[in-house]
Order: C-alpha cells, then structure tokens, then sequence
C-alpha cells in the first residue's frame, strides 16, 4: 500500500476511533429504527493487520441507538479472551460479536463476583450467568474462557443463530428480563472484533 493511502486509511481510522470515545454512551430514546439504523456500519481496521471479513461482523445492520464505553486493561483483556475462547471454539467473528455485545450489556466486560444486595439472585462473571441455572461452579464462570464457551454452547443450540440480529441470539441464550438491550452494543462489539481478531 502506498505512503499517502496509508497514511489516509490510518487518519481516518483514527478519527472514527476518537470520535467514538468522545462520545460515551449515547442517551437512549424510545424511536423506531430507520432504515438508516438498520443498515451496516463501516467498521475501521487498521491497514497494516489482515482483514476481517466486516460482512460477518454486522450482516443485519444495527438495531435502535448504539452505547459505548470506554474499555480499560482488565476489559480489554476479557475481549481478548473471549475472542480467543470463540476461536477455540471453532467458531466465527460474528459468534465473537454475539458473545462480546452480550457481555458489554450483562456486565460491560468486567468479570463480576456476587454484588451482595446488587446482585440478580447468584449471577456472577462477564456473561452473569448463575451456578443454580447449571451454568457451572461460581470458580468456572468467573473464567472468561470458560463461561464464553459456555455461552458459546448455548448459542450454538440456537437453530439459526447466525441469521438473527445480535439481540435475538443473545436473548434466546441468556433469557435477560431486558431483551432488547443487548442490541445497543452490536457496534462496538464488532468494532472490537475487528480489532482483535487477528491481533
């Protein structure tokens, strides 16, 4: 790739990138998705990793107002180990956006032990998934390698999971009393896949 090209692709990527931190979490508002929502969004990759196949990423679009957050070490390594863990797996990039979308909305990517009083009955780890539901022992889920398999294993039993939006999928797994919420981080978990997938 040329100099200049480079240089461009970077820029943009970069600013695309601020501009998303700057931001913070968008307010949310009771609208119905346009079809400008709806549609795929450009995902930045850097020029200089190979690509990952963005089709994968978001292949129906986002649902309603993305949120974001920024990410600090001990959540961008649970990415990591998610990513990783969707490739022991044997499973694709979009599994890993399913995966990473569910636990920005269930525990914004921080490994969580029992909250006491805050805690929804015995949830723990980044998917809150709960020991007395049969998810595993309180040390297992609280292994981000560990309970992102087990959350893959449940996507997995989902005729047809590739084909629904982000939200559907991790709803028809986690049985969240607040379905429609995980569709607000579909971007950002892609973005993070397209960053970290290959890395």
């Amino acid at each position: 790739m040329n100099t200049i090209l480079r240089k461009s692709v970077l820029g943009v990527a970069g600013l695309a990138f601020a501009g998303g931190l700057a931001a913070g979490p968008l307010q949310h508002a009771t609208t119905t998705p346009t079809a400008e929502s709806t549609t795929p969004a450009a995902v930045a990759v850097q020029a200089d990793k190979p690509g990952v196949d963005k089709g994968k990423l978001i292949p129906h679009g986002v649902q309603g107002d993305q949120s974001r957050i920024e990410l600090d070490d001990e959540q961008t390594a649970n990415v990591k180990a998610i990513v990783a863990a969707t490739k022991k797996a044997g499973m694709d990039e979009r599994a890993a956006v399913v995966s990473i979308g569910t636990a920005l909305q269930e525990s914004k990517l921080e490994n969580l032990g029992h909250l006491g009083d805050r805690n929804d009955h015995d949830s723990q780890g980044l998917f809150q998934q709960r020991p007395t539901s049969g998810w595993g022992t309180v040390e297992q889920i609280t292994d981000p390698e560990y309970s992102t398999l087990a959350f893959l294993k449940g996507l997995k039993q989902v005729d047809g999971w590739q084909d629904m939006p982000l939200t559907e999928a991790a709803q028809t797994v986690q049985v969240s009393a607040y379905p429609d919420h995980y569709a607000q981080w579909e971007q950002q978990a892609a973005d993070l896949v397209a960053e970290h997938w290959n890395s």
